[in-house]
């Protein structure tokens, strides 16, 4: 890895997950919410690129471009996933700190994958764009006070507060390396 934990040393603490409130954001969500330990969100962040840069630095290389059944990802669709949704949270994230009372259309995740070539890609390269997509969402949590954090705008029709969409992003990816525990390994 790039950078050690140093580099994501947090001198100001920011919201933990029990402290979102329910009206923050989709009920759908709050599977994701619930995968995350009750730390601090720049913590959150920061634990969960390096667990998942291991974890996926891990996996043996033949289930790489392994379909468990047809028209499922394979582990690389899996990675370019969750690369992909933590850029809308993160954009999602920033529009609702900077702009009240603001409003922003869902995105299809079927259509992203059938778009993102992933499997054309080597390993190597999704990880360090994972990397590098991770480095941004801190460095912009890292800039948001308490106020930004508790700012709620509509996301895809439902209310989404600017933490919630963090833990989301921390959520979600834990959410689909336990998925790949489970049915590819």
């Amino acid at each position: 890895m790039l950078f050690s934990k140093g580099f994501f040393y947090l001198y100001k603490k920011t919201m933990t997950a029990s402290e979102i409130q329910i009206s923050e954001y989709n009920p759908f969500y709050k599977r994701y919410i619930d995968l995350v330990e009750n730390i601090h969100l720049l913590d959150a962040l920061a634990e969960g690129l390096g667990t998942t840069q291991s974890f996926f630095d891990s996996l043996p290389n033949e289930i790489w471009d392994y379909r468990y059944a047809e028209g499922k990802w394979t582990p690389k669709d899996i990675l370019q996933h969750i690369i992909d949704t933590e850029r809308v949270f993160a954009y999602r994230s920033l529009y609702f700190a900077r702009n009240l009372n603001a409003e922003l259309k869902g995105f299809d995740e079927n259509v992203f994958a059938d778009n993102a070539m992933a499997n054309n890609r080597t390993v190597n390269e999704l990880l360090q764009e994972h990397l590098a997509v991770r480095t941004s969402t801190i460095c912009l949590f890292k800039s948001l006070n308490t106020i930004q954090l508790k700012q709620i705008g509509m996301a895809n029709g439902s209310n989404m507060s600017v933490a919630a969409a963090g833990f989301i992003i921390c959520g979600h990816e834990i959410h689909h390396c336990n998925i790949i525990t489970e049915r590819y390994l």
